[in-house]
């Protein structure tokens, strides 16, 4: 009698390994109802995996208006731990313009607004006023203003071992997981961040 044939020990994929992550059964459907059962499981692992992801964390979009005649504030060459260098001494190295400072190309930037904790890491607080710049190429380790499936999030690019884009948070005390671009997914990096301001008062 042959041993060939019939199941083998440890054969086949592991349980918990295929494309859903968990054990599957064999089940007979008709063969007119195959490609509509995939789209519907299709449609479910998109559904799971876009509740498992954070909620946007980009409020409201704003446009900056730049002035004709810039406002130049003094700018101390001295810096000081706390209080405020005398303007009788000589340390006003010149004058700064807050605009110039944060924008360098007016017509391609905006500001948004921070919503959530999931930048903190970086400086980036909920209410904070981010600079984005979508004339700037984004490299690697930028802090990007991304669409992932038409909804904003800002996070910092990196690229994973199979060279597909990731946004990654930067909270190291919160819930946040890097959100991985898969080929199916609608992705857009729309600008670079360059900057960011607050008020305290």
């Amino acid at each position: 009698m042959s041993n060939r044939g019939g199941k083998r020990e440890n054969a086949g994929r592991p349980r918990g390994q295929g494309k859903y992550g968990e054990p599957t059964i064999a089940m007979r459907v008709p063969e007119s109802q195959g490609a509509i059962i995939k789209e519907f499981l299709g449609a479910y692992q998109q559904k799971r995996a876009g509740a498992d992801r954070e909620a946007p964390n980009v409020d409201e979009f704003l446009i900056p208006a730049i002035s004709d005649q810039p406002t130049r504030l003094p700018l101390f060459s001295t810096k000081v731990a706390a209080g405020f260098p005398s303007p009788a001494d000589d340390y006003v190295e010149k004058r700064l313009d807050i605009s110039e400072f944060l924008i360098d190309h007016a017509a391609s930037t905006f500001f948004v607004t921070i919503k959530g904790d999931s930048m903190i890491d970086v400086g980036l607080l909920p209410g904070d006023k981010v600079v984005v710049d979508r004339s700037k190429t984004p490299d690697v380790g930028d802090i990007v203003l991304a669409v992932v499936d038409r909804e904003f999030t800002i996070k910092i690019l990196d690229y994973g071992a199979n060279k597909m884009p990731r946004l990654m948070p930067a909270n190291s005390s919160g819930p946040y997981r890097p959100i991985y671009i898969r080929p199916d997914t609608q992705f857009e990096i729309f600008g670079v961040v360059t900057g960011s301001f607050r008020r305290f008062k």
